[in-house]
């Protein structure tokens, strides 16, 4: 009877917060137990993740599309992407620069590429330059660009200050020689 009085006394804990103080002592010696549980349920909503939004084949979209979530763009996109999980499929066509933690390309992308992974599958065609911190392409895939490896390819900030600091450079020196004379 005392297993299942601890059975109840959770059910019970959120309606009678007066027994509560004599409830703590009791599964004190078992806070894992009904911590966990109450933490499990909290930690499995948040993991619960929606399904990828689908962009069916027969859709054209021109403009920027961009969350958090994960997209399969099975149509026609004119415009730039950012996702979290991004797969094109076989007929699906991209213009514009990808952006996503894992890229996943079986159709055909026109731009730039920036991914953490980055997979070309055997029908993938892409046309433009790819940054990625790992990458795999498959026997038959069809690649025009540079390929780049990046610690941190989804800022576009890498490449930027490389190119600038050198070209501010020279001038830096060359205003120091005419002080200096």
């Amino acid at each position: 009877m005392f297993s299942k009085s601890k059975i109840n006394e959770p059910a019970q804990k959120p309606n009678e917060a007066k027994p509560a103080p004599t409830e703590n002592r009791l599964d004190s010696a078992r806070p894992d137990s009904s911590g966990a549980s109450s933490t499990e349920f909290k930690a499995s909503a948040p993991k619960a993740k929606p399904p990828a939004s689908v962009l069916s084949s027969d859709l054209h979209v021109t403009g920027n599309l961009k969350t958090t979530g994960d997209i399969q763009v099975e149509g026609t996109i004119e415009g730039d992407i950012r996702a979290h999980l991004l797969t094109i499929g076989e007929g699906a066509t991209v213009k514009g620069e990808v952006i996503a933690d894992d890229v996943v390309i079986n159709g055909r992308i026109v731009g730039r590429v920036r991914g953490l992974k980055v997979r070309l599958t055997s029908t993938a065609r892409v046309e433009g330059d790819i940054i990625h911190k790992t990458i795999a392409i498959e026997s038959g895939a069809h690649f025009e660009g540079s390929v780049q490896r990046q610690d941190d390819p989804l800022s576009g900030k890498s490449n930027a200050p490389k190119p600038v600091a050198a070209s501010s450079a020279p001038p830096q020196s060359a205003a120091a020689k005419p002080a200096q004379g």
